[in-house]
C-alpha cells in the first residue's frame, strides 16, 4: 500500500514538473492550417458575393514537447479531438484602386467543440473548455486579376490583412479553449500558379503577431499577462486536373514559431515555448459548376514541438452568388 502510494506521489510530482515546464508552450491563437489549399490565388468567379462553409476535424494523441518527444506521461494517454465548423462571407469589388488591384472584404465566424480525455484523472493535465464561439476574423483585401497567357490564366494572386478578435469562448481555468483571449494580426500574400493549364500549384504566406493575454490560463502562475511570440505559417498545394470537373493533388502546411513567448514584458528566453508543426496529405476540389466548388484535404502531421500532433481532415464549399 505505502509503495503504491509512493508511485502516485511521484507520478503526480512528475506531472507538475511536466506542466510547469511546458507552461509557455500552446500559446499559439487557431490560425489557417490547411484551410485554404488549391486555387488559393483567386476566386473562382471573379467578382461578387462569395459564401464558403468548412468543416474540420482534427485529432491527436500525442501531445509534443520542445523537443517532439511526449510531454505527458505514458499513463497520461491523452486523446483531443476538436470539430470546427466556419462560416465565411466574402466580397470582391469590381473597383481598382492599388496597381490595378480590386478591394474586397472577408469576415470569418468558427465555432468550435474541443473534446480532451485521459486514462486517469489528473488535475495537472491541460483541461478543454468545451465548444463555443471562436475568434471572429475579418480582412480587408486586394485581389489583382490573372495574368492571362495564350491558353488561359498563368498567374493570380492576393493580399490580405487578417485580424482575429478575442470573441471566442476563454475559461483561464482551462488551457484548451475556443478563443485565444487576445487579438491577433495575421496577414498574408496568396499566389496560384498555372504551370500548364491542367497542373497548377499554389501557396499561402503568413505573418502572425500577438497582443498580450491579460489572463493567462492556470498552468502560467501568479501572473498578470503573457504574450505568445511571432510565427510564420503556410499552405502550399501541387494539383492536376484529371477530369473536367476534378482536381487531384497533394496539400500541406506548416507553421514555426519566430520569437520567445513572454511572461509580464519579459522573454522566455530559453526558447522551450516555440510552437512547430508539419502536415501533409492527399486532398482534391470538385466542381459543380463555375458557382459551386468542393475542396477536401487530408493531413498528416509530423515534426510537432510543443503542440499537439495528429491527423487533420478538412471539407470547404464554395458558393458564388
Amino acid at each position: 500500500m505505502k509503495l503504491k502510494i509512493t508511485i502516485l506521489f511521484l507520478c503526480s510530482i512528475f506531472t507538475i514538473m511536466v506542466c510547469v515546464n511546458s507552461s509557455q508552450a500552446y500559446d499559439l491563437p487557431a490560425v489557417n492550417l490547411g484551410l485554404t489549399s488549391f486555387l488559393d490565388g483567386g476566386p473562382p468567379a471573379g467578382p461578387g458575393f462569395y459564401l464558403s462553409q468548412y468543416f474540420q476535424y482534427w485529432t491527436s494523441d500525442n501531445f509534443k514537447d520542445k523537443n517532439g518527444k511526449d510531454l505527458l506521461p505514458s499513463f497520461a494517454d491523452e486523446d483531443l479531438d476538436v470539430w470546427i465548423s466556419a462560416t465565411q462571407f466574402i466580397y470582391q469589388s469590381d473597383q481598382k484602386i492599388l496597381l490595378d488591384g480590386k478591394w474586397g472584404m472577408n469576415l470569418i465566424i468558427p465555432l468550435v467543440n474541443i473534446d480532451l480525455t485521459y486514462d486517469v484523472n489528473n488535475n495537472f493535465f491541460p483541461k478543454d473548455n468545451g465548444g463555443g464561439l471562436g475568434d471572429i476574423l475579418v480582412g480587408p483585401f486586394i485581389q489583382w486579376d490573372p495574368i492571362m497567357g495564350k491558353n488561359g490564366p498563368v498567374f493570380m494572386h492576393r493580399i490580405e490583412l487578417q485580424m482575429l478578435f478575442p470573441t471566442g469562448k476563454y475559461d483561464d481555468d482551462r488551457e484548451l479553449n475556443p478563443g485565444s483571449n487576445f487579438f491577433s494580426f495575421n496577414p498574408y500574400w496568396a499566389g496560384t500558379l498555372f504551370i500548364t493549364p491542367k497542373w497548377t500549384t499554389s501557396i499561402r504566406f503568413h505573418y502572425l503577431w500577438n497582443a498580450k493575454n491579460h489572463d493567462p490560463n492556470r498552468l502560467k502562475g501568479n501572473v498578470d499577462d503573457t504574450q505568445a511570440g511571432q510565427a510564420i505559417h503556410a499552405n502550399f498545394t501541387t494539383a492536376y486536373q484529371v477530369l473536367p470537373n476534378l482536381h487531384l493533388g497533394i496539400n500541406g502546411y506548416y507553421l514555426k514559431q519566430i520569437t520567445d513567448n513572454k511572461v509580464e514584458g519579459h522573454d522566455v528566453s530559453d526558447g522551450g515555448g516555440k510552437e512547430r508543426v508539419l502536415g501533409i496529405g492527399p486532398g482534391g476540389v470538385y466542381h459543380f459548376s463555375q458557382e459551386d466548388h468542393l475542396f477536401f484535404n487530408l493531413y498528416f502531421e509530423s515534426a510537432a514541438q510543443n503542440r499537439p500532433e495528429g491527423t487533420r481532415f478538412n471539407m470547404r464549399w464554395v458558393h458564388h452568388f
